[in-house]
Formats: structure tokens, sequence, C-alpha cells
């Protein structure tokens, strides 16, 4: 096990061996440093030591050292976590928490008996929470009961050193994070992928999404076209359409399964399905967690019917429904990091002014990459030519669409989330003149 690894788990970074707090060696140095004497090697050697050489040697220094009596007893805002205080596999996950401002006063890992937990001087907010649920390993599930944090991994502990390690990542990497959350998207992700609807078939996926926006959606609808139409108050501010087609190119394979390589997902026969479940999930992603960014507006929600046999359902939308649209964001361009603005530059779908928002979102967002380019026709082009309404086509992370090496990044397909996310938290969008369709 690599080093930074194994110290992580167990709540040690490598600095710790020389680190020092008020001009004394702080108590973590000492555990740590008593630890490698007990094995007799350096930091240096460490990664050639098992881990269970490691914990022998971590619980005898526990007893070795001067103990603090409790962590109750420690404000972790004014003095050092005493970690030789701390159960074993809680430690870990207490200092790095702590760390990032989740400040603890006591945790336990159940002893076999309980769950684990820990408690929190203050009640986490939401964010700080999604944080956690986020990096959370697979089988643990973590549930908020006012300031204690319930860790359930069932008889699962070794998931209590994951969660620790992951925790040290998003220190030491905060990008990375958005891994973590993608992981949990892909989930969503793989349960749009296995539902049918080839164009003029959108019945059960209409039927899913349908029972999916109930809840967060302030008016739901079906049209006389078969396109499911959504709205979200949100403000006072511009109303921003969002929009992906439910039909697949061509019917799933019933015998297919969908595998992973990496962040890549495939189908073992035909197509995927990516386009454009990907967009469609992208959506849903922004529809749950809207009320807890800044936007300040209205979003509306648009999931057409036959796309892939000549734009149809977009062509039949209500122009009522889009009469106060002051911008449209189109889920449905192969590849990564694109923004489309034009059908091969001849058609435009907006000005250029509107398609340096999403470049100037992604430098916001830390994706620097996402560039405006020309593309292929889209739903983007029957709400630009029939609606006047500036769209963009965002690029929705799958590849090969229409045939059998149909491949999904779900980690790019998050990141479009990321940057819609940006520009409509960030007021980016502004309503527009209708009389000059500028925005």
């Amino acid at each position: 096990m690599k080093t930074t690894q194994l110290l992580a788990r167990y709540g040690f970074k490598a600095s710790d061996v020389n680190e020092r707090y008020n001009g004394h060696q702080c108590h973590a140095s000492e555990l740590l440093n008593q630890t490698l004497a007990n094995i007799s090697i350096t930091m240096d050697e460490l990664s050639f030591v098992s881990e269970e050489s490691w914990v022998t040697a971590l619980k005898a220094a526990s007893f070795q050292i001067e103990r603090r009596g409790g962590e109750c007893l420690v404000n972790p805002t004014k003095e050092e976590l005493p970690l030789s205080d701390i159960d074993l596999y809680m430690r870990g996950i207490c200092r790095w928490m702590n760390a990032l401002g989740m400040y603890t006063i006591h945790s336990c890992d159940g002893h076999g008996r309980r769950i684990p937990t820990v408690g929190t001087i203050t009640r986490l907010t939401r964010k700080q929470l999604e944080l956690l649920q986020a990096v959370a390993p697979e089988g643990m599930t973590i549930r908020l009961r006012d300031k204690a944090i319930d860790l359930d991994c069932g008889d699962q502990k070794e998931l209590l050193l994951q969660f620790a390690e992951r925790l040290y990542g998003i220190i030491n990497n905060p990008s990375s994070l958005i891994r973590y959350e993608a992981e949990q998207f892909k989930n969503r992700l793989i349960e749009l992928l296995s539902i049918p609807g080839e164009s003029n078939n959108e019945g059960e996926i209409r039927q899913l999404l349908r029972g999916k926006l109930r809840s967060i959606t302030d008016d739901l609808f079906v049209d006389r076209a078969g396109n499911l139409c959504g709205t979200i108050y949100c403000g006072e501010g511009p109303t921003v359409l969002l929009s992906a087609h439910m039909d697949i190119y061509q019917e799933l394979d019933e015998w297919r399964t969908i595998v992973q390589d990496g962040t890549t997902l495939r189908s073992t026969k035909g197509i995927l399905g990516a386009d454009d479940r990907a967009g469609i999930a992208v959506i849903l992603e922004l529809a749950h967690k809207i009320h807890r960014t800044n936007f300040n507006g209205t979003l509306k929600i648009v999931f057409t019917v036959k796309e892939e046999v000549g734009l149809i359902g977009s062509r039949e939308l209500d122009p009522y429904f889009l009469a106060d649209v002051d911008a449209a964001i189109v889920v449905d361009r192969r590849g990564t990091r694109d923004i489309v603005t034009s059908c091969m530059g001849v058609i435009p779908f907006c000005s250029v002014e509107y398609g340096m928002l999403f470049e100037e979102a992604g430098r916001i967002a830390g994706m620097e990459d996402w560039k405006v380019t020309t593309g292929g026709s889209s739903d983007a082009k029957i709400f630009a030519q029939t609606f006047g309404i500036p769209s963009v086509n965002l690029s929705a992370g799958y590849m090969n669409e229409h045939t059998e090496l149909e491949t999904v990044d779900y980690v790019a397909t998050y990141e479009t989330a990321t940057l819609i996310e940006s520009i409509l938290s960030h007021r980016l969008i502004e309503k527009r003149n209708k009389e000059t369709n500028c925005i």
C-alpha cells in the first residue's frame, strides 16, 4: 500500500513527522514517530510494511505517548486533535473532517454493536453533508441527526478507512470531489440507459421522467405531441430552458449489458442509448439541485419526442410555453467541452456573446477548455429558428452515437451539469430584449 494512502486511512500525512505546534512536537508527530519506532523503520520504508504490522505498531504507540483524556475535552478549533484518544477506525475521518471545517467533538466506531457516529460542534450545512455523502464509498450510508452523523457501513469497518482516504483526497486535491460526485451520478445515468424508447415509442421513459419530476416541479404536463414539459420557479430573474430528447436511435438489445471501463460505459450489444439519455441525466441533476444554487429566475424543462426522425417534438411545442423563455440550453452534442452555437456555421443558434457566456462559466468552474464551436442539427436549431430563442447545444459526453461502438464518459457528462450549474448560479444569463433578441 502506498505511504500516502496508509497514513491517510489513520489520520496522518507525511509532513507530520516533523510537524510542531506552539513550538513543541505536535501530538500527531509524536504518535507517528512512535509508531515508526515500534516497527524500527523510517518514513521512506513505510511503503514496504503491511497494514497489519502498521496497525499493531500504531495501537501500541497510542498507549506509549501522553494521552489527552478524551476527544470531548478538546476544542478542535483551538487545540490539536488527540488522535490517540479516538477509536482507531475513526481517527482519519475525524482529522480530515476538521481539516475541511467540520469540527468534531466526539466519535465512536460502534464497537461492533452500534452504527459508527461522529458528533460535530455545530450542525452541518447542506453543502457539508452533500460533500460527505458524495465522498462516502459504496456500501456506506450517511445520515444526519442534528449534530450527529451516522456512518452506516454494516459490518464492513474497512469502509471507514476508505472514507478517511477519500476525505484526505479532497483536501489534497479539491478538484477530485467531482469524481466522487460523478460516481453517484453514474448510477442514475445507468438507470436511464436501461429504459427503451426509440422514436415514436417514448412512453416508458416519459413515465419514468414524469415520476422523477413530479415532486420537484411547480408545473408539469405532457403536451399534444408527447413532449414532457415542466417549470421550476426560483425567483424573478430570466427564464432559462433546458432540453434533451427522450427517443433513442433504435431500440435497445434485450440481451445486452452495460459494462464499465474506467469512466467509460458501453453496451455489449447494440447501441448504448447515451444519445440522449446522457442529456436527460444532466438536466435531472440540475432540476434536483437548482433550489440549492444562487439561480434567480425560472427554469423550464422540455424532454422532447421524435428528435431522431426530424426534430419533430421540438417543432410541435406550444409557442405559449416558450413565449417567456430568455435562453435555451440543449444537452445533445457528442464529445466533451463543445459549446455549439450554429448548425455547420451557416444557421446561427445565438449571438457570439451568448456562446461566450458558457466559456466564462467554464473558467469559473475550473474547466477552461469549454469552447464555442459549430455543429450539426439539433433541437437548438428549432428553438433558435422557429421560436427566436438564443440557444446552445452542449456536449453530453457520448461518442459514436447510433452505432454499436457508442460510449459515454460519465465524468464528462457530469461536468456538463457542473458547467450549466455554474452559468445559472453565477447569474450570467439575463433577461433578453425580445425586440433585438439579445441577452
